[in-house]
């Protein structure tokens, strides 16, 4: 089959990789000249442990395999099955450690609790003060920033494959789309992956469509002048996956509120070191439209200041700080969000901050169910 993808991103990207997989020539157009929306402003996580029972932990376990073969065929994503550590600093956030590490399934999510010691031995860079830390063996990362022209110009090899930026989509008719320079690209099918491009074309076909906008902030440092091996995310990170819910962490949030300016940007440490040395860091979660078109300084305080004790050591110097804007199902049951709309054409979106992740799998599930 012939198949149209609308959106640059990660979602769009993958989709067109599982379609070229399964032998059907790609047509991927993007509105912009790359793709500048989530899929490039996050961590390059590929996060597992902390997921949902059911659809969302399938999701990602299949997700990190697919990364696996990924990272194997690309090298220039930049995969690695780095793991990742939660560390706890406190006797709250301790017993909410131990209870993920105890949980039925903590071996199929590849948890584990480590002491300090037994954490250092795997990530040495990890020279402040903490009572244990959470290890996640399934956890890896990519690089954001270049994992999208290392797929595309993977695909390209194929010879289906089509890459087409700078086109903007105005119209949807059965399998065509057209753009914005007034070309018709025909196809057999139409997907749509917009990201959190709701407003346009995608309100005009899909205008009740059950997905919320998610404002994040993030920064990212000068090289560490050491390697940082796994993943970092700090006590507070317990608190927004939804593996970790139950009695230790109502406890937590009894016992422990949130540092005032954490609450209020809904935050958590989260901290991945690029191939280049320096530190991704982050985030805030911001959920009211409209937006601030500028970023707060009180939250990257508050991330310098944890990521410091943790590290035991000043921060190297910030060299970038941006805000970015994902699409999330509003039923947090579901992964993602697909829907036929007019003739051959069908919309997936809406798969909030597990898009990294999760991509690959979306990708797969989507060509299942559509019987390509």
């Amino acid at each position: 089959m012939r198949i149209v993808i609308v959106g640059g991103g990660v979602l769009g990207t993958m989709h067109a990789a599982e379609a070229v997989r399964r032998g059907h020539q790609v047509v991927h157009l993007e509105r912009e000249a790359e793709a500048r929306g989530a899929s490039v402003r996050n961590f390059g996580l590929v996060w597992v442990g902390g997921r949902a029972d059911g659809p969302e932990l399938a999701t990602a376990l299949r997700a990190r395999e697919l990364w696996e073969r990924v990272g194997a065929e690309v090298p220039g994503v930049g995969f690695r099955a780095n793991g990742s550590l939660t560390v706890a600093r406190t006797e709250a956030e301790l017993v909410v450690a131990r209870a993920a590490a105890t949980r039925p399934d903590a071996a199929e999510r590849g948890l584990k609790l480590l002491d300090p010691t037994e954490a250092r031995a795997l990530n040495p860079a990890l020279r402040g003060g903490f009572l244990g830390a959470l290890w996640c063996e399934r956890d890896a990362a990519v690089e954001p920033r270049v994992t999208l022209p290392a797929l595309r110009a993977h695909l390209a090899e194929s010879g289906r494959y089509t890459w087409l930026p700078g086109r903007e989509v105005r119209e949807v008719n059965g399998a065509s789309a057209r753009d914005d320079h007034g070309t018709v690209h025909e196809g057999d099918l139409v997907l749509l992956c917009t990201g959190a491009h709701l407003s346009g074309l995608v309100r005009e076909l899909a205008p009740d469509l059950p997905v919320r906008r998610v404002r994040l902030q993030m920064m990212q440092t000068a090289p560490l002048e050491e390697a940082l091996t796994t993943s970092v995310a700090d006590g507070d990170s317990f608190r927004y996956y939804p593996a970790y819910r139950g009695e230790a962490l109502d406890a937590l949030a009894e016992r422990q509120p949130q540092q005032p300016v954490a609450a209020e940007h809904a935050m958590q440490l989260l901290m991945v070191q690029r191939l280049d040395g320096g530190l991704t860091i982050g985030d805030t979660h911001a959920y009211d439209e409209p937006y601030p078109f500028d970023v707060q300084e009180d939250p990257y305080d508050h991330l310098r200041a944890v990521a410091e004790e943790i590290l035991g050591r000043p921060l190297p110097p910030v060299r970038r700080r941006w805000a970015g804007v994902y699409a999330q199902c509003a039923d947090p049951a579901k992964v993602v969000h697909r829907a036929r709309l007019d003739g051959a054409a069908h919309l997936v979106t809406g798969p909030g901050g597990r898009g990294m992740t999760c991509s690959p799998a979306i990708a797969e599930e989507t060509m299942k169910e559509l019987g390509l």
